[in-house]
């Protein structure tokens, strides 16, 4: 099990760490779906009890990241394509109202911010920064909106998803797509278009759950026929 640990034996936020760590390798992949995650190895690795562990990983399951399967106890959760649909289509709801809602109050230093991501997405090497960068994109752009509350729904459904969202951007050519879309959605903004902003962004995620879903299945039966 890869994780970043830390001695936390006289931390007053034990849960926290354990939860932040662990949910930064589920989202990022270090953390497969299905893997088991034991409470006494990661109070072990962590140097603490098991009383934060096991509140870590109930704060975990209530946001989808885990699950409790009969028999083997707490497993990273896998999602059904039928759920990553439904997790997209809601995002190309929200997402493309927000983006409406920030291009109007968009301010130039907002904006340059906005291309930084940009640039950095488009020239970044390292494909394990892709999601995270990916991420800051379209934050700097939806901020504007006011609407802290839809970008907190907005983030749990990324991480509900983004795992399988980075192993198709590093293993597909998902990011010669991703970023020509990138490119039209800053125009938009630039241009304060909220309209085709809007248009854009519910297009760019419909066209990422598309790609998406066919990754996950291809995968998949990949992985089931190698077992047999």
């Amino acid at each position: 099990m890869k994780l970043e640990t830390v001695d936390i034996r006289q931390s007053a936020s034990a849960a926290d760490v354990v939860f932040e760590a662990l949910r930064k390798a589920i989202i990022e992949g270090e953390l497969a779906e299905g893997e088991h995650l034991r409470q006494d190895h990661i109070a072990q690795m962590f140097n603490t009890s098991r009383i934060p562990v096991r509140e870590a990983l109930k704060r975990l399951e209530q946001e989808g990241l885990v699950a409790n399967e009969r028999y083997k106890g707490t497993v990273v959760a896998a999602l059904s394509s039928a759920e990553v649909e439904e997790i997209f289509e809601f995002r190309a709801l929200l997402e493309s109202e927000v983006i409406r809602l920030a291009v109007p109050r968009l301010s130039e230093e907002q904006l340059a911010e906005a291309y930084r991501h940009l640039q950095a997405f488009a020239s970044e090497p390292d494909a394990s920064l892709w999601g995270e960068i990916n991420r800051n994109f379209h934050y700097s752009l939806y901020e504007a909106a006011g609407r802290p509350y839809h970008l907190q729904v907005i983030r749990s459904s990324l991480d509900r998803v983004d795992r399988y969202l980075r192993a198709q951007l590093t293993l597909t050519n998902g990011m010669t797509r991703a970023r020509a879309e990138h490119q039209a959605i800053y125009d938009a903004c630039a241009r304060g278009d909220a309209d085709e902003a809007a248009r854009l962004t519910r297009a760019h995620i419909l066209d990422a759950s598309r790609s998406l879903l066919v990754f996950i299945e291809e995968r998949r039966a990949v992985a089931q026929a190698e077992s047999h």
